[in-house]
């Protein structure tokens, strides 16, 4: 279903789904239809059944093209197709995804691209798609993008790098050591990156699961968009995820010289749990 409604063409869209014209670096979505305005005039409309339409206007980055097309449109795409959208990378072992989540800048790439030195392939990169549909169990979709570091994340985990990732950008698309895996899989558990003195895992229990579903990315705004959730309904959402998805904290310094003990910690867990 993504790669259908994923198909891009080029040609002219409408600026605007209603009344207001879109200014730049926004969107708007309708029941059926989503339309992305990027930098100057570039444009990105989805409609249901039909997939991407881009307008290229003059004088745009296309470097940046592809950013959109695998962020915040195939995102808004996956939501409209009741598919959820959560900030995160991740790794998968023994038939079980294991993800990775930080605002933006806190280390989730780098995490995956060195668990990949640890026999752990990459499952995606940066977002991380759940179907909800099954109440036994969340499924996640392989990722589509392909993994991008900072250049001191490539030295640091000993990545691959290929191309720089845009004009503006500075990170550079990389190869994980371990590869990557293409298949549907169940979610093992969710990880959340956070700053501390030593490197520690523990997991996350009661009330805080919510709190901790609630986040502000992008992408969770698109997926309660797209399913017109009120208040009410969010929070029924929010609930059944916390208590289906296994969540984690791992704490540890921001510096090279801790950096592979923590991540040794990390790959150990995943090996454990992943085997029960």
């Amino acid at each position: 279903m993504m790669e259908r409604e994923t198909h891009v063409s080029f040609g002219q869209v409408p600026h605007s789904l209603f009344d207001d014209l879109l200014g730049e670096m926004s969107w708007q979505l309708s029941d059926d239809r989503f339309l992305l305005r990027g930098e100057g005039d570039h444009y990105f409309l989805y409609c249901r059944g039909e997939g991407i339409t881009v307008e290229r206007g003059e004088n745009i980055d296309v470097s940046e093209e592809s950013l959109w097309l695998n962020g915040r449109v195939y995102s808004a795409i996956a939501s409209m197709n009741g598919l959820m959208p959560i900030h995160a990378s991740a790794v998968a072992f023994d038939d079980k995804v294991f993800a990775f989540t930080a605002p933006a800048g806190g280390g989730k790439s780098t995490l995956v691209a060195a668990l990949a030195n640890h026999g752990l392939p990459m499952f995606c990169d940066d977002t991380l798609l759940l179907d909800p549909s099954d109440s036994d169990r969340i499924l996640c979709l392989p990722g589509h993008k392909r993994l991008k570091l900072r250049p001191d994340a490539v030295g640091l985990t000993c990545a691959v790098p290929r191309e720089k990732v845009s004009k503006t950008v500075d990170k550079f698309y990389a190869e994980p050591a371990a590869g990557d895996v293409g298949v549907a899989l169940p979610l093992g558990e969710l990880v959340f990156l956070e700053t501390g003195p030593q490197p520690v895992i523990a997991p996350i229990a009661g009330a805080e699961r919510f709190v901790r579903m609630q986040d502000d990315h992008y992408t969770a705004h698109l997926f309660a968009e797209a399913r017109k959730f009120d208040r009410a309904g969010l929070f029924t959402h929010l609930a059944r995820m916390a208590t289906q998805i296994p969540m984690a904290r791992f704490v540890r310094p921001v510096d090279a010289a801790s950096f592979e003990e923590g991540v040794e910690l990390v790959a150990n867990r995943v090996k454990s749990r992943g085997l029960t």
